[in-house]
């Protein structure tokens, strides 16, 4: 290597700085080659899931297989060595390590000698999936208890004459002392998370089915994971924020998919008033548009209950139609106002106008509607009561809260990651294709990269307690905006047709016509634009999101746009696997490109353990590249050769004097 001579002067200041981290030649040399190191390592896994919408045990299983991963490595490490039921039994034992091993221990004659057997397995599948990450990386993801123990076993084989007698001690000694079960289940784990070295989450976790709740639990757990906000995040959000509106659409749709554990098991929520409300004010009404959705799990419904689950439902549904109605005239820069549908209803005639055109309702039965024109969506004394009391039970809830602030400390509305650009639904476009400029505070208005990452900015303001009043409040109003807005970013529709679905029977008046965007999204020249617009470099460079289910049993390809977009919302939800005909997609980005995996309904953990059941996936090869990758090429390898080139300046500032060395 050549002499190279650094701008130390101006550079002085930060070598400093660099120089209390590493105060000697030895030190700055080692981490120089520590880092060249990791720079040749292969590049980790990522995993891309999105539209999650509650469907806990189908999402903790696909971590927990790792998309089908670790079922691809046992057949690989094992080969024909065991029988393909061996094989199944030791993923179930991976995936489920506490159930199977109650299992076990009930039809295991020898269970010493099952142990024995098992472990090394395990060490065996915990040494493959290790062996692209350092050891100071495997070692960070160890438990304290067995840290040093898996360490060891990692690093020695009993292939070593000289250590097999040192492994099996090792064994014997865990199988002895009674601690077998803990280690297994520790091994397990870390066989589990090793698997998967960063999980992107774009969008979506809310709403539909019941885990949502569970799955932000289990993510707390994660180490590396992000999120880009989806439509129904943000619906919570605004919930979370005191934005009535999006309170009762939160409940709206929990009800229109007989999904009340999520509100009132999950965090606590406190639906009586609404349930006293509505049989006070619906008891005589047959509220047959507002029964719940039968594939959501409202099957499970007796009569009595679907009767007072549609009650509640058409209940909230007038107060969402209200209290959105107030915040569309409050906002006329919204062009929203014809959205209140409630003000054209004639309760006489029986009828309501859309778009300047009158249309007959199914039903006419709306007793806290006393007038005609604006004074309809005026809220009733006892409407007033229930909007503040749900108001209070959602701004002050802690759990939710918690849920919250950590969908905010890992998200935001957009990433670049790896040369892949990650939003959850749109980037609003012009009719010619370019990027649409979309006002949204005062005279603040933006397109593409700026529009996103200013939304993201206003929608932290409306939790801010040291953000402008003003703004705050325009905040907490915006996340309306944002679910149901012409030009949102999370919506991009002309409009969301809620009121009349429920009330007009021409289908005609139900279309919600798409943005351009959702026109364009085919045209790889259009996704190009988009990936140049936010600065997206490189050769294989992509747009992935979700939000519109891909019909796959209609032979609808994920895959769009020559490559260069990757729709993976395949509906984890129960809710959408008709409209699917798949329970939903993993996109695997690993060190030779990307897969696409597409699973079947997930039936039961209880069946997974029992039977050795996975959940059948179908992957398909989308790009491959030339050579393997390594961190090298990635976004961290970028960052690790900046500190390299620092330290090299600081090597040089050292020889030269103008640093002396702490020693």
């Amino acid at each position: 290597m050549g002499t190279v001579h650094y701008d130390i002067e101006k550079d002085i200041r930060y070598l400093e700085l660099l120089a209390k981290s590493f105060p000697t030649v030895a030190e700055a040399s080692t981490e120089i080659i520590n880092l060249q190191a990791i720079l040749n390592l292969p590049k980790g896994t990522e995993h891309f899931l999105a539209d999650l919408h509650g469907a806990y045990p189908a999402f903790q299983h696909v971590l927990k297989n790792a998309s089908g991963n670790i079922k691809r490595k046992v057949s690989e490490l094992f080969g024909n060595d065991i029988r393909e039921s061996e094989k199944r039994e030791l993923c179930t034992l991976i995936y489920y390590p506490e159930q199977k091993l109650e299992l076990v221990k009930q039809t295991e004659d020898d269970i010493d000698d099952w142990y024995h057997i098992t472990i090394h397995k395990l060490v065996k599948v915990c040494r493959d999936v290790s062996s692209k990450y350092t050891r100071s990386k495997v070692r960070k993801s160890l438990p304290q208890d067995f840290s040093y123990i898996i360490q060891e076993l990692l690093h020695e084989h009993t292939e070593d004459i000289d250590k097999a007698a040192y492994i099996k001690g090792i064994i014997d000694t865990i199988i002895d002392t009674g601690r077998a079960d803990d280690f297994i289940i520790t091994i397990c784990n870390v066989i589990q998370r090793l698997v998967i070295d960063k999980l992107h989450i774009l969008g979506d976790i809310f709403d539909r089915g019941p885990g949502a709740h569970l799955i932000l639990d289990l993510l707390s757990t994660y180490k590396d994971w992000d999120i880009q906000w989806g439509n129904h995040d943000i619906l919570w959000m605004g919930a979370c924020a005191g934005n009535d509106a999006c309170i009762c659409n939160v409940i709206r749709l929990c009800l229109r998919y007989a999904n009340l554990a999520t509100i009132e098991e999950a965090y606590g929520i406190n639906l009586i008033p609404l349930a006293t409300f509505a049989m006070e004010t619906y008891g005589d009404d047959p509220c047959k548009e507002f029964i719940p959705k039968t594939n959501g799990g409202s099957e499970l419904l007796d009569e009595k209950n679907a009767r007072l689950t549609a009650m509640m439902h058409k209940a909230i549904a007038i107060l969402q139609f209200k209290v959105e109605s107030k915040l569309f005239h409050k906002h006329p820069e919204w062009n929203m106002e014809n959205r209140d549908l409630l003000s054209t209803i004639d309760t006489e005639k029986g009828t309501c106008m859309v778009d300047g055109k009158e249309y007959p309702l199914t039903s006419c039965h709306f007793p806290t509607i006393k007038s005609k024109g604006l004074a309809a969506i005026e809220l009733s004394p006892e409407e007033k009561d229930l909007m503040e009391r749900l108001h209070h039970s959602f701004t002050t809830n802690e759990k939710l809260r918690r849920h919250i602030k950590l969908i905010f400390s890992h998200g935001c509305m957009y990433s670049i990651i790896n040369n892949n650009l990650l939003y959850h639904a749109s980037c609003p476009l012009n009719d010619d294709g370019s990027l649409k400029v979309v006002r949204l505070y005062k005279d603040r208005a933006y397109s593409g990269k700026d529009l996103m990452h200013y939304t993201g900015m206003l929608i932290r303001s409306a939790f801010q307690g040291d953000t402008n009043p003003e703004e705050r409040d325009y905040g907490i109003d915006y996340f309306l905006y944002l679910w149901c807005g012409p030009d949102s970013i999370l919506f991009d529709k002309s409009k969301m047709a809620t009121f009349e679905r429920y009330f007009i029977a021409d289908k005609a008046t139900h279309k919600e016509e798409k943005g351009n965007y959702f026109k364009m999204r085919d045209d790889e020249t259009i996704c190009d634009k988009i990936l140049d617009a936010f600065e997206v470099k490189g050769d294989n460079r992509h747009i992935i999101n979700g939000h519109v289910p891909v019909h796959a049993a209609d032979g609808e390809n994920p895959i769009k746009a020559n490559g260069k977009l990757m729709v993976i919302d395949g509906g984890f939800s129960q809710a959408y696997h008709k409209t699917t005909g798949i329970a939903g997609y993993t996109l695997v980005y690993h060190s030779r490109g990307f897969q696409l995996v597409q699973h079947e309904p997930f039936t039961s953990e209880e069946d997974a353990v029992r039977t050795g059941n996975d959940i059948k996936s179908t992957t398909q090869i989308v790009e491959m590249t030339a050579h393997r990758m390594l961190v090298a090429d990635t976004d961290i390898g970028t960052e690790l050769k900046k500190q390299v080139k620092d330290l090299r300046e600081l090597l040089y500032a050292y020889r030269h004097g103008f640093i002396k060395e702490m020693r």
